[in-house]
């Protein structure tokens, strides 16, 4: 286990070099090194790392969306107001969309199977996007017109959409009523996330103002809470629908409100553990890419993705009508939301577990997806922001 790490770990960093100096997003450079590394190709990452990945990656998730709410100002969000709302489920409508669509034309399966494909592929990733939101708004970029914190807030409730809507396609395959109550859980996980986020938050600048702590504690206290909301969502969900990654934000976003200062210490902290943190979740995330999959894609499954993803473009420029944001803002909007990985790992494999008949095809899409739109997001983010946003002092 030790070798692994240490090879996953030398590797990344290298290959993450390699990409930057050929003015590349690093993040391919850490995808390459899991892919490399990973079950399906030389096969160097010890089980022991492999069997608890889902969890390895879920930390390094909670991390970047902790230090998201730590440097979100809800006074610049709310100034975005109805398009934060629709950002959050228009594109990944519009992407679903369209694949149910357009899949049945590509390949054999069902209008029902294609809806389980959309919801699939559909949701942005947080953890590609969020730092590298976070990363313009240290530098002013956009911030003035909100466009990072937009897009951040967004994509995190982009994924509970996408991800409810993939539970309820994937019940009815196996024979299950399309429940109307699942949607309704939606707003209601949303809600309860922020208020419980929103108690919390204010629970621990009480108690950080009274109680004298070194701020490494404090991050402890803050990441064990955060470990707490997401297991509280596991535990609660046959009862009551709450998001612990809502949680994890608003928790965040309200100790900025009630304690900036303290806010930019811990988030300037938490930005060195993200270093650690983004080496394991994008390593992971290649492990899982199977080549063998790959190379039966074939062109109809790019095809696809150009597409469905054309698609999405469409959605973020309807959720952006009658804003102040040029063309070219809303463009970069479109690009930023394009990203795709956490989700697509975390779920891609489950109906061809589950039985789907169209399971194989629906994995192999979701791999492209991840190898595809990962890099071309970051890229995209990377080349445009500086001639496209603002910054805050112009």
């Amino acid at each position: 286990m030790l070798e692994s790490l240490a090879l996953m770990v030398l590797c990344s960093i290298l290959l993450s070099s390699l990409m930057q100096k050929l003015k590349l997003p690093g993040l391919i450079g850490m995808l390459l090194t899991g892919i490399i590394l990973g079950p399906y190709v030389l096969n160097l990452i010890a089980p022991q790392i492999l069997t608890i990945s889902t969890d390895l990656r879920q930390i390094a998730l909670i991390i970047i969306l902790t230090r998201a709410g730590l440097a979100l100002d809800i006074s610049d969000l709310k100034k975005v107001g109805r398009p934060a709302f629709l950002m959050c489920f228009l594109p990944a409508s519009f992407e679903i969309i369209a694949t149910t669509l357009l899949a049945p034309m590509f390949f054999e399966m069902s209008y029902l199977e294609a809806a389980i494909l959309g919801t699939v592929i559909g949701a942005v990733s947080p953890a590609v996007v969020v730092p590298k939101m976070l990363h313009l708004m240290e530098k002013g970029y956009g911030r003035k017109a909100g466009i990072p914190q937009l897009i951040m807030a967004s994509a995190s409730v982009d994924d509970i959409y996408v991800i409810v809507l993939f539970t309820s396609f994937l019940g009815m395959y196996q024979g299950e009523a399309f429940n109307v109550t699942n949607l309704i859980k939606i707003p209601v996980s949303i809600l309860l996330g922020v208020l419980l986020g929103w108690l919390v938050g204010k629970g621990c600048v009480a108690f950080f103002k009274r109680n004298h702590l070194r701020d490494t504690v404090k991050i402890l206290v803050i990441i064990s809470l955060a470990f707490l909301f997401v297991t509280l969502e596991n535990r609660m969900v046959a009862y009551v629908p709450i998001s612990g990654l809502i949680s994890v934000m608003a928790m965040g976003a309200t100790i900025y409100q009630d304690y900036s200062i303290l806010a930019n210490r811990l988030s300037h902290k938490f930005s060195k553990i993200w270093v650690a943190a983004e080496l394991i979740l994008f390593i992971l995330v290649g492990a899982t890419v199977d080549l063998n999959y790959l190379a039966n894609a074939g062109i109809l499954a790019l095809v696809l993705i150009g597409l469905v993803l054309s698609a999405r473009f469409i959605g973020v420029f309807v959720a952006l009508l009658n804003t102040p944001l040029s063309i070219k803002e809303r463009l970069f909007c479109a690009i930023a939301y394009l990203p795709k990985a956490t989700v697509q790992a975390a779920i891609g494999g489950i109906p061809l577990a589950a039985g789907v008949e169209a399971g194989n095809t629906i994995l192999t899409i979701s791999v492209l997806a991840i190898i595809l739109t990962a890099p071309l997001g970051a890229l995209g983010i990377d080349l445009t922001y500086q001639k496209i946003l603002n910054t805050s002092n112009e």
